[in-house]
């Protein structure tokens, strides 16, 4: 057997598990990451994105000399343009201009072209990032539409793959899976499997505030609007196939500024750099860790590296901007960049 990969779409896959030891030292329960950054386009889109690529080749939906096209709040994309990079497929990717600069330099850098669309409008609106992207699926010649909302390939390949992780590297003492739903592949996914294994296991979604999801869970209607939050990459404003709420066992709302706080403390006390949707599936565990009488043993699903997040998540401009962090904070803090000059200057302060 080789000791090395025939191309790097191979290392895609089998990602650590981490127990979370030191941001809850007092809590009954065991939390556990599963560390999805690991993969090499830095997400846990790299396995839907082999996936639905490969399904598509031997489908015939996708022939030689294709375009891939989608639309993506970045991490597909990347996990799309990696693919496309070494099968050699053009790649075009649609996005809200929310997303960040970074990971529009990552798809760039791939050799994809990026179009950027409009945050705040609705999903069937012409210049939403979805028609756009069906615009030129139509247009294009040899073109195919990756479609991940709605692609039974994005949750199958979870099923297949994620689940069977996590139940392995937990030996099957899991009693809880947390994670977001943007497209709803992961979580559903995951629930099919854990829920065969042990019909007990319970799969909570952390929403953002200003998603549906929640809504359509409990209510099965649009209760409040949807509107407009900082968290990239999960919550939505329309139902995907992919959603299977039936899998679900509860939604938690999760507020920016909630997902942001914990996210940076994430990374100076677990070491994990990882972007908010992280955080906001971990502020979701701990909401619904607060309904369990027991001690459980809970994987959260960390979907990103917060890299991806330098300019937002881990910029103190940005989060002061955006109402996110005080400026009085920043002013003493420890890890803001100072000149030599200033550094010594504070040394004989002290």
């Amino acid at each position: 057997m080789s000791k090395y990969y025939k191309n790097i779409l191979e290392t895609v896959g089998h990602t650590p598990m981490v127990q979370l030891k030191h941001i809850f030292p007092n809590s009954k329960h065991n939390y556990f990451a599963k560390v999805e950054y690991l993969n090499p386009g830095g997400s846990i889109k790299d396995r839907v994105a082999v996936a639905m690529i490969e399904d598509a080749e031997r489908r015939g939906d996708l022939k030689p000399g294709g375009t891939i096209i989608e639309a993506t709040s970045g991490n597909t994309g990347v996990g799309l343009a990696l693919v496309g990079a070494v099968k050699g497929y053009k790649c075009i990717f649609t996005m809200p201009e929310k997303m960040s600069e970074e990971k529009r330099a990552i798809l760039r850098a791939y050799g994809a072209r990026v179009v950027i669309t409009p945050s705040s409008v609705e999903p069937d609106h012409p210049m939403s990032h979805y028609s756009v992207a069906k615009k030129f699926a139509q247009e294009i010649p040899g073109a195919f539409l990756v479609n991940q909302f709605h692609n039974p390939d994005n949750p199958k390949r979870h099923y297949e793959t994620t689940g069977p992780e996590i139940w392995d590297q937990m030996e099957g003492k899991v009693d809880m899976l947390v994670g977001g739903a943007g497209t709803g592949g992961t979580l559903s996914g995951c629930a099919k499997f854990l829920k065969e294994k042990n019909p007990q296991v319970k799969v909570i979604c952390a929403d953002p505030i200003g998603s549906i999801l929640y809504d359509l869970y409990y209510h099965k209607k649009i209760v409040d609007p949807p509107g407009s939050y900082k968290v990239e990459g999960v919550g939505e404003d329309m139902l995907p196939d992919n959603v299977h709420l039936n899998m679900y066992d509860g939604f938690f709302k999760v507020s920016d500024q909630e997902a942001f706080d914990i996210t940076r403390e994430l990374v100076a006390k677990e070491g994990l750099l990882v972007g908010p949707s992280s955080g906001l599936a971990l502020v979701g565990a701990v909401k619904a860790a607060e309904k369990l009488e027991k001690p459980a043993n809970i994987v959260v699903i960390f979907p990103d590296s917060g890299r991806a997040y330098l300019s937002k998540a881990f910029n103190d401009k940005w989060m002061v901007e955006n109402g996110l962090l005080d400026a009085e904070d920043t002013k003493n803090a420890f890890n803001r960049v100072l000149t030599a000059e200033e550094a010594l200057a504070d040394l004989k302060k002290k």
